[in-house]
């Protein structure tokens, strides 16, 4: 017997969300305000920082954990006061590019653990279609000997978390759902449609979610691919690509895309969860991977034109002391996976310049840890470059005036971002 919306309405039944990093919180902490909430992490240490109403991802404030019916725990004997699950883990791929499916492995066998009949299993990981149905519930079924889909029901509702945007948060972006069936679809509806501002869209199938989740940063990586390989093209004309965006974009349907380094945990990853169930299939996708191998190859690219640069001046690289200013994956942000700074970064290494990064806003020991990489407290001068390669809104108010007291007399400034158009006549000024 399935549980209604009412119990979970009257607090008779919990929730519960699975993985509380920059997706699963601002979930678990939303629905907290109207249900009684079971938040889990397998980590200790970040558990004990919730519960002193701290968000480790660094993009909630305190205040967000106010008013929240939720109990913080690592243990798995908490989750089996839960019946609703909602499953929010990272789903990165490996050094090849092959979907890693390792997190939502894990969660799915925490999930057989706990799982009783009458239980409904929410995935919220992006993933390729048919991953929900082949891939997680098989293991759920294994290790609770229950049935899924009679037993307990599933439905899929992927996350629409977009990180350092205070415009788009979580209850402001309508929510795909879907369900195993009408039953399920309906319960699922009801509980996110209760904290969805806009309300929810009912998709087709379970399938239909997880593509359309995948289709989305996919569409997006491609346009932004299209925009580097124009920059690459306008470069060898001497054309100002920014210049070219912004006469076409006084067309009413020209769509405002940028070039610039695509990393993250969603753009730079989720194309090739559908491309290896595209070969899976048999079909090698064309335009998907071409965009990927364009926007993977920028960091290169740049590299190689920041050398190109020091070469015509007469300096060499191996003689040159460089700042990268912005860690990263993007502004205003903590989040260093997937930062594509840190390519650059080995690709100028590999040329023997002297390197110095700065971020306020990452980690050091975590950028350390992660990339091998130590990050400078402060920024020093005499520098023959300066990469401006994530827009901060700190690193907004700089001007020439600054970057000439920091700079040599020749120096280079290699805006990413295209922050300072207009703004630098002595100094040399490149941008994509």
């Amino acid at each position: 017997m399935s549980h209604t919306f009412e119990d979970y309405q009257q607090k008779k039944q919990q929730l519960a969300v699975i993985g509380l990093g920059y997706v699963g919180l601002p979930i678990a902490l939303e629905l907290a305000r109207k249900f009684k909430v079971v938040g889990f992490d397998i980590s200790q240490k970040r558990v004990e920082m919730m519960r002193n109403k701290v968000d480790p991802s660094n993009e909630l404030p305190t205040a967000a954990f106010e008013g929240a019916d939720i109990f913080f725990t690592a243990d798995l004997e908490d989750l089996k006061q839960a019946s609703f699950y909602i499953v929010a883990v990272p789903t990165p791929v490996d050094d090849h590019k092959v979907p890693d499916l390792t997190p939502l492995v894990k969660a799915s066998e925490t999930l057989g653990k706990v799982l009783k009949k009458g239980d409904t299993v929410v995935y919220e990981s992006t993933v390729y279609p048919g991953c929900t149905e082949d891939d997680c519930v098989p293991i759920v079924e294994k290790i609770s000997g229950l049935k899924g889909y009679t037993d307990f029901k599933v439905g899929y509702s992927p996350e629409r978390i977009n990180p350092g945007d205070t415009q788009h948060t979580l209850t402001k972006v309508m929510k795909i759902v879907s369900g195993c069936d009408e039953t399920s679809l309906d319960l699922i509806s009801k509980i996110y449609g209760s904290i969805i501002e806009p309300g929810v869209h009912k998709a087709a199938t379970i399938k239909v979610a997880e593509a359309a989740k995948v289709i989305e940063n996919t569409q997006r990586d491609l346009n932004i691919a299209l925009m580097n390989e124009l920059s690459q093209i306008f470069n060898k004309m001497g054309i100002n690509t920014y210049d070219v965006l912004e006469a076409a974009g006084t067309k009413w349907n020209f769509l405002k895309f940028q070039p610039g380094l695509v990393g993250g945990h969603c753009i730079g990853v989720d194309p090739y969860y559908l491309t290896y169930k595209s070969m899976s299939l048999g079909y090698e996708p064309q335009i998907i991977l071409s965009g990927r191998r364009i926007n993977d190859g920028m960091s290169a690219w740049v590299a190689k034109k920041l050398v190109q640069l020091l070469l015509n001046i007469d300096k060499n690289p191996k003689n040159c002391k460089v700042l990268i200013m912005g860690a990263t994956f993007k502004e205003n942000v903590s989040d260093i996976r997937n930062s594509k700074v840190f390519d650059l970064y080995r690709e100028l290494k590999e040329f023997g310049v002297q390197l110095e990064i700065v971020d306020p806003y990452a980690e050091a020991d975590e950028v350390a840890h992660e990339y091998g990489v130590q990050l400078s407290e402060s920024i020093s001068s005499g520098y023959d470059a300066v990469i401006v390669a994530v827009n901060h809104s700190s690193y907004q108010g700089i001007d020439e005036t600054y970057l000439k007291t920091i700079c040599t007399k020749d120096g280079i400034i290699i805006d990413l971002k295209n922050v300072f158009k207009g703004k630098i006549n002595e100094l040399t000024h490149w941008t994509l």
